[in-house]
């Protein structure tokens, strides 16, 4: 585990692979690709675990960190944007002196990947967009997630957590994957609830990805579980069919985290899409750093709530 101060926060990240040697200062042009993997909620960055040890290695780099306020990442009470996390995350990459990404999120993750591709396209080299969604949220699903918030400063995350253990996993998989499901609730009752209640308060204001999906210039791959009740093969196809030649990987008898449910399958579908994208070329992206003049937000229907 590694730590950076950016700014008014600090993240934790891990970061593997590559051209580590470098001390961090490899980035695409000196340690080969760079696949940047983004947790969802209430977790953190251990839920990429597997895919670090499947993927990082000499010719590829694998960066996840924990996004503020959650893991060991500076907690701040409010709300938390999906805009001040994308920022957070160019921002880290600023530091480490990475220009281009293959940029994966789950969930949240998936929806801070969109933000971040909305503000900066010409750093993401291709898009994984996992168990997500890219629609507006509803008047109905800003006041569930603003209630959500709510209850959880109140009770703390544990209620939550044994409440929706059978949401984020297939409940089949909680019985036949006992350390993965542990994995999971420690997760969940772990995330500090100041974070996790900012970080829904942002997602209640977050914008419309849809329209935007057509624009996607760069290879796309959307991965969803079978059983995920959440984010549904529905909302998959969504994103799928919108994006210009976008691939779909449904992965059967997983739910929400299909990257845990079904690991296997997970790394076949993210290592074959890896697998076709074209030659890096070299050459460094010229451009101002700004994230110290940003000013995000200091805080962030109702199965939507993850």
């Amino acid at each position: 585990m590694s730590s950076m101060t950016l700014h008014d926060i600090t993240l934790t990240y891990d970061d593997e692979g590559g051209n580590e040697s470098a001390g961090g200062d490899g980035g695409e042009d000196g340690g080969g690709e760079v696949l940047v993997l983004v947790h969802g909620h209430p977790f953190d960055r251990s839920m990429w675990r597997p895919q670090i040890e499947t993927f990082a290695g000499p010719g590829r780099r694998v960066i996840a960190p924990d996004l503020r306020g959650y893991g060991g990442s500076t907690v701040l009470p409010g709300k938390t944007t999906l805009t001040t996390f994308a920022w957070d995350i160019a921002a880290l990459l600023d530091r480490l002196g990475v220009d281009r990404v293959v940029l994966g999120g789950l969930s949240m993750g998936g929806q801070i990947v969109l933000e971040f591709y909305r503000l900066f396209p010409e750093r993401v080299r291709a898009l994984v967009l996992a168990d997500t969604f890219a629609a507006a949220e509803t008047e109905q699903g800003k006041a569930a997630r603003n209630a959500m918030a709510d209850r959880l400063l109140r009770e703390g995350m544990g209620p939550y957590a044994d409440e929706v253990l059978t949401k984020m996993m297939a409940p089949h998989n909680v019985e036949a994957l006992p350390e993965v499901a542990g994995h999971v609730r420690g997760m969940m009752r772990g995330a500090p609830p100041e974070g996790a209640a900012a970080a829904l308060r942002g997602r209640a204001e977050r914008p419309d990805y849809v329209g935007m999906l057509a624009r996607v210039a760069v290879p796309a791959l959307v991965v969803v579980g079978s059983e995920d009740e959440y984010t549904p093969v529905a909302d998959a196809r969504v994103m799928s069919e919108g994006i210009p030649d976008a691939t779909l990987a449904v992965v059967e008898g997983a739910g929400h985290l299909p990257n845990l449910e079904r690991r296997a399958e997970f790394d076949a579908a993210l290592g074959a899409f890896l697998g076709s994208l074209p030659p890096i070329t070299s050459g460094v992206i010229d451009r101002a750093r700004g994230f110290e003049n940003h000013q995000g937000g200091q805080a962030a229907s109702p199965r939507r709530n993850p």
